[in-house]
């Protein structure tokens, strides 16, 4: 297994920190030798199956009353957006494995960004770190948040990545980033960001 890679802090434009004290975009990023987006490992594939099994009902009710959820869910409503209709990244996964009757296996980096939103209940999305222009950070587009880096925006919050920065079969290396919502603690944001990794350096 590798060594963990630095986690890094995203630039926030003044207004944003003025308007959301807290707000902050932390970020990875890690070379790999193959196509991430190949089919996951029996092992990973076995985890997501335990990982529905310990997952049902009374947890997905639960996760609104816990402290991170929480916090996401308040952010939602700052910006905008109502968490009983566009869900908080792991209320939506959580819906999903009720509907579906567990979590599907979509391949080796897609299963690792849900296992660590799942187990940590902070999101990670990824980007290939070789189409980045500069570090992702949080700015104003017009009136509203976006990720972006220094060529423009690419991502609302919370949304997957713009094609132009996406991952492909041919990625080499991968940039994993996380959204703390005020009052998440960084440790959680470090967690998500360290667990996805390591899913993705062991697969």
């Amino acid at each position: 297994m590798s060594d963990e890679p630095p986690i890094l802090d995203g630039a926030v434009d003044a207004a944003i920190a003025a308007e959301l004290p807290g707000l902050t975009l932390a970020w990875c990023e890690f070379a790999v030798a193959d196509d991430v987006l190949r089919r996951s490992p029996p092992a990973l594939r076995t985890r997501l199956r335990e990982l529905s099994d310990r997952h049902h009902g009374a947890q997905a009710i639960a996760l609104r009353t816990r402290a991170i959820p929480h916090a996401y869910r308040a952010l939602f409503r700052h910006l905008g957006l109502e968490p009983d209709d566009r869900r908080i990244p792991v209320e939506a996964l959580s819906l999903e494995r009720l509907k579906r009757g567990a979590y599907p296996s979509r391949g080796l980096l897609a299963d690792a960004l849900l296992v660590a939103t799942v187990e940590t209940e902070v999101g990670v999305w990824a980007l290939d770190a070789d189409r980045l222009a500069g570090a992702p950070r949080l700015a104003l587009a017009g009136d509203r948040i976006a990720v972006a880096d220094d060529a423009g925006t690419f991502a609302r919050p919370f949304d997957p990545p713009s094609e132009a920065r996406a991952v492909t079969p041919a990625s080499r290396r991968i940039a994993l980033y996380s959204i703390a919502a005020p009052g998440v603690p960084a440790i959680a944001i470090e967690e998500a960001l360290w667990s996805a990794w390591d899913i993705i350096d062991s697969g």
